[in-house]
């Protein structure tokens, strides 16, 4: 079925409320592993529906913002949502309290009754009018930035389709486009500081109402991290300080030699080359085409996976005026089928969207018959190491996408992985120090912002930008508005990419047999153990991060920068 013709319907909530409250009335009273199994599977058919209804909802509300009926359906979902989750919550308790529960493992993962315990404390339904606060503020932040109209040179741009003018090979054009969409940020700076403010301190309020010291303690939990803590990422956070943000380091120095710059200005960091960063070469049809032929050879599974994909036209990948800004992938319940959605701006970054994103859509599409749903993905950091790794697992066919730029790409994109860490590390370090000091001011965040930048990316230089220089690059980042925490999973994962990179770079045989057993794990096991299954070093252990560095190290100063 084609996506536009899959129908959306919004549930009335009482009669969904006299369903699932007669459903788990009949598992509160299951006396045997059989009749238990055999309600949780009805009930598993609605929440896939009123999953499925939500998920269209969201969709087709952030492919046009400005869509009127589904405007109001995503105030009807961020309404009501949390009323639905007050069901979900019961149904944890009942699992986890069952008596034979031990019984179940067969059928239902033990996972499911971990996840279970993460939602039982993290959800109360005295919390619903906080979480739709909560809901509310985040779109708010979304439509913010959906609302940007960047005039310059004559043309009114957005937050994406601005992008290839920041890598103009000139540096004139480079700084004044940076500087233009800077100017929005500048403009909006009161509207996002007080967006955040209120979503911190609504957050504050929402952790102590659940009995927490701070929301720190509860991210933990909405974010199912099953098996490691603050201190385990704190000591990771130290080994990226340690082992690679010298190695980023000298990145950077090596692209300002080769832009011929004394310091990579902040409106020189996205170009790598003089002559240009690597572009895909060809229409939006040719790389469709170049992806579908790209998947067809790596194997049978991702040759089956992209058809569905394409027939099914299940994405939407080009910029839009009053389309929502970023990419995802996410899945359809009832249609078991995944979605992407995502900006195409010309940049290398459409290709890393139709690998990365892609990597998502895989991981469902060969998990997608794990009977509970809830397990079909896995926690994000393990969801994330599926996408990083088909990025460099599509490394063999970037010629059909880059042609004569092939070289650079691989380059940037290595190098890329490499910068990104201490990044992503000091956005995770930076919501630590934040939710830790609710009480701080817009101006003390943005001090905290900047001070952690010296100390991760000690390389930046915004001597030319004032409202940089105040510390607000994170007003970007959606993440720390939308869905606080979820960042250091990028990092982790992409420590465990780099782990594929380094086994298929010395050519290992079944580098691709363990990938394609973590994806078909979906969520059945916790990020610890998936990383185990993959045969892979969990980024927790000491020692973990420079085992990783030398390689990455050896390929990189191999190359010569300055002939691509």
């Amino acid at each position: 079925m084609l996506f536009k013709d899959m129908k959306y319907e919004r549930p009335e909530y009482e009669q969904v409320k006299k369903e699932y409250t007669a459903y788990l009335e009949q598992l509160r009273n299951a006396e045997n592993k059989e009749q238990f199994l055999t309600v949780f599977f009805e009930l598993e058919k609605l929440r896939s529906s009123l999953a499925t209804m939500s998920t269209l909802c969201s969709i087709r509300h952030s492919i046009n913002t400005r869509d009127e009926f589904y405007d109001k359906e995503n105030d009807y979902w961020d309404e009501y949502g949390p009323l639905y989750s007050v069901f979900d919550a019961e149904l944890s308790k009942i699992c986890v309290a069952c008596p034979f529960k031990e019984e179940l493992y067969e059928e239902i993962p033990e996972t499911f009754f971990e996840l279970a315990e993460c939602q039982i404390r993290s959800f109360d339904e005295k919390i619903v009018p906080l979480l739709q606060q909560e809901n509310k503020l985040t779109s708010e932040y979304g439509k913010l930035k959906a609302s940007a109209q960047i005039p310059y040179d004559g043309k009114i741009y957005n937050l994406s389709t601005i992008r290839p003018l920041t890598l103009s090979l000139d540096r004139k054009v480079r700084k004044a486009a940076n500087d233009a969409m800077l100017k929005f940020y500048s403009d909006n700076e009161s509207e996002f500081d007080r967006i955040y403010d209120e979503l911190v301190k609504l957050r504050d309020k929402i952790a102590h109402e659940l009995g927490y010291p701070s929301f720190t303690e509860l991210a933990y939990q909405r974010m199912t991290r099953l098996d490691y803590n603050a201190e385990m990422v704190a000591n990771y956070r130290k080994q990226i300080l340690e082992d690679l943000v010298p190695a980023a380091t000298r990145l950077y120095e090596r692209q300002a030699k080769r832009l011929g710059v004394k310091t990579i200005a902040y409106y020189d960091e996205a170009l790598e080359f003089l002559n240009g960063n690597p572009t895909p070469k060809g229409s939006y049809e040719e790389l469709i085409e170049a992806a579908r032929k790209m998947y067809h050879e790596m194997s049978p599974e991702t040759a089956e996976f992209i058809d569905t994909m394409i027939e099914g036209d299940l994405w939407d990948l080009k910029s839009r005026d009053g389309k929502e800004m970023g990419g995802y992938c996410t899945s359809i319940p009832d249609y078991h089928v995944p979605f992407i959605f995502a900006n195409f701006n010309g940049t290398s970054g459409d290709v890393d969207v139709l690998t990365h994103e892609a990597g998502h859509a895989f991981q469902f599409y060969m998990s997608r018959n794990i009977k509970v749903s809830d397990l079909q993905w896995p926690t994000m950091e393990s969801a994330e190491i599926d996408s990083m790794s088909m990025e460099f697992n599509a490394w063999p066919w970037m010629n059909l996408f880059f042609k004569e730029d092939e070289a650079k790409y691989k380059y940037l994109h290595l190098g890329g992985a490499v910068k990104f860490l201490p990044y992503g590390v000091l956005v995770d370090h930076f919501q630590h120090e934040i939710y830790a000091n609710p009480t701080w001011s817009p101006d003390e965040r943005k001090a905290c912002w900047r001070r952690l930048e010296k100390l991760y990316l000690p390389y930046k230089d915004y001597s030319e930008s004032e409202i940089l220089e105040k510390g607000t690059w994170w007003y970007r980042q959606g993440h720390i508005f939308e869905s606080p925490f979820y960042y250091i999973d990028y990092t982790l994962a992409q420590v465990c990419a780099l782990q594929f990179w380094v086994r298929n770079y010395n050519k290992d045989p079944e580098a691709w047999h363990d990938y394609v057993r973590l994806c078909k794990a979906g969520g059945k096991k916790s990020f610890t153990q998936l990383v185990k299954t993959a045969n892979l070093k969990v980024p927790f252990e000491d020692g973990c991060v420079k085992s990783i560095v030398k390689d990455i190290t050896d390929y990189m100063e191999a190359i010569d920068d300055t002939a691509l």
